[in-house]
């Protein structure tokens, strides 16, 4: 082989050599390039794996909640677990304790009836006792109603002609008669009471006094009643309004109600004798400047720790009912220990204060309220130190980072520690905000009734006429008594002292 024949072998091999070098390079930069691709693929995958992961503890813990760990309604309870009370059992067997006095039937003194059941005969030798004297050696009541009908009062008017200049002149009517046939201010009160004082439907109302009275009123009158006492009641709202705004201590919540196709809320305003209830299209604070209450408020304001409540000077204080279902649920589904020593420590304190105001004294040793501001602390460290702060987010967007339940309740606990504590200084203020959730009850009673109100209008007159009821109520006033006085045009006023 020659020369020639070797170099253009050799040319031919180092071509060959450099085809198979850049197959080679191109082979290595699709596997690189595919390892590029699994790798991102394997960073989306786990990115993917952490938010579902989050999403199913987000989930599980939803799903965990009832009315015993949240301040979900006992109504939505799913029943996967039997209740479970935050009360500590009393000792006591169930039922009326040693001591206690009994509310049964009591006879009246001045019967509206007495039948006399006379003997005829002896029952032995049966002689004639007619006319035997006799004796009354026992009695007995029965309590019913009477007799199903309408008392219907006629009204008739003189009228005289003047012999001297012989002008007629007629009697006149009084006052509230008005038509030639109307019904009186009772029968308006009982129908007032049933659909704004007991939440029955106006026509499931007119059926009810038809078939028990024989009171043929149609939903359309009920109507009419209820805007007149809307009307009448509005000098004893704002006196309400102004009552509370003095008070020592208020209680305040707030509830969804549906009004149309939209939605209100129902905000209470409420003490042990006054109960004040408003309806806005908002919750915050344009509805809070709306009512107009808190503003002049000064005393202590127990409620749930909405934000709009903290903006107003007035002291605050936290519903600590729901730091117990909150703890309970940091202790059942996350286990952490120190959940349940801060259930109990609350509680230790709330057993505390009730000893202290059963023995006279106005506050607590300053020794006792040092060891329980201590043990507070104490748990708040240990809480921190189980629930670290969650890693810097990946990505920077606005907003606070997510936190888990357990370290937001510590957040609470500990930058609210005053407003948690409050009932440990001030025994005027109450261990929790039931006094405004029981006052809310009857608004979601009206709701679960009749699904919503119709009209911005009828969710008014229904909130203004049940402060008065409530209020009432509160105060052992007789309310149909005092709805036909206002039926009249005079309210009858509850103390706002």
């Amino acid at each position: 082989m020659t020369k020639d024949e070797e170099l253009a072998q050799l040319r031919t091999e180092k071509t060959a050599l450099y085809e198979a070098l850049r197959c080679k390079d191109e082979e290595l930069e699709q596997a690189q390039q595919a390892n590029q691709d699994l790798r991102e693929g394997l960073k989306q995958a786990i990115l993917a794996i952490e938010y579902l992961q989050e999403r199913v503890k987000a989930l599980e813990g939803q799903q965990a909640k009832d009315s015993h760990n949240s301040s979900l309604p006992p109504s939505s309870d799913r029943f996967v677990r039997p209740p479970k009370s935050l009360r500590h059992k009393s000792g006591k067997k169930p039922g009326g304790q040693q001591g206690h006095r009994g509310h049964h039937l009591q006879q009246v003194q001045m019967p509206d009836e007495v039948l006399i059941h006379p003997v005829e005969r002896c029952e032995h030798c049966q002689y004639d006792l007619r006319e035997s004297p006799a004796e009354m050696p026992e009695r007995r009541q029965v309590m019913d109603l009477p007799v199903r009908r309408l008392w219907v009062t006629e009204h008739w008017v003189e009228e005289k002609q003047c012999p001297r200049c012989s002008h007629l002149t007629r009697a006149p009517f009084p006052a509230a008669v008005r038509a030639p046939a109307q019904y009186g201010r009772d029968i308006q009160a009982v129908a007032t009471y049933l659909v704004e004082g007991q939440c029955v439907p106006y026509a499931r109302a007119s059926q009810l006094l038809r078939e028990l009275l024989g009171v043929q009123l149609s939903a359309g009158s009920i109507a009419s009643f209820v805007t007149t006492c809307h009307q009448e009641l509005a000098d004893v709202e704002t006196q309400l309004k102004a009552a509370l705004a003095q008070a020592r201590v208020i209680h305040q919540d707030e509830t969804a109600l549906r009004v149309g196709k939209g939605g209100q809320w129902v905000h209470v305003c409420s003490t042990e004798r006054l109960t004040h209830y408003a309806a806005h299209s908002r919750r915050g604070r344009e509805a809070l400047q709306a009512i107009g209450i808190l503003e002049h408020f000064a005393g202590t304001s127990v409620h749930d720790g909405l934000a709009s409540y903290q903006g107003y000077a007035c002291r605050h204080a936290l519903c600590n009912v729901h730091h117990l279902r909150d703890l309970t649920f940091i202790e059942e589904e996350l286990k952490q220990a120190w959940a349940r020593a801060m259930k109990d420590l609350l509680l230790d304190m709330k057993r505390a204060v009730e000893t202290a105001r059963a023995a006279g004294k106005r506050e607590l040793d300053v020794l006792a309220l040092g060891r329980f501001h201590r043990r507070y602390d104490l748990l708040l460290r240990q809480g921190y130190a189980a629930n670290p702060p969650p890693p810097p987010p990946k990505k920077v967007h606005g907003g606070r980072t997510k936190q888990n339940p357990a370290r937001n309740l510590l957040d609470r606990l500990a930058r609210h520690k005053w407003q948690v504590l409050a009932f440990l200084a001030d025994f005027a203020v109450p261990f929790d905000n039931n006094l405004a959730e029981r006052d809310l009850r009857m608004v979601k009673v009206q709701q679960k009734v009749s699904g919503c109100f119709r009209t911005e209008e009828g969710v008014a007159m229904f909130c203004r006429i049940r402060s008065y009821l409530s209020t009432l109520r509160k105060q052992g006033i007789e309310l149909l008594s005092a709805l036909s006085h206002t039926l009249a045009g005079h309210p009858a006023l509850p103390a706002f002292s």
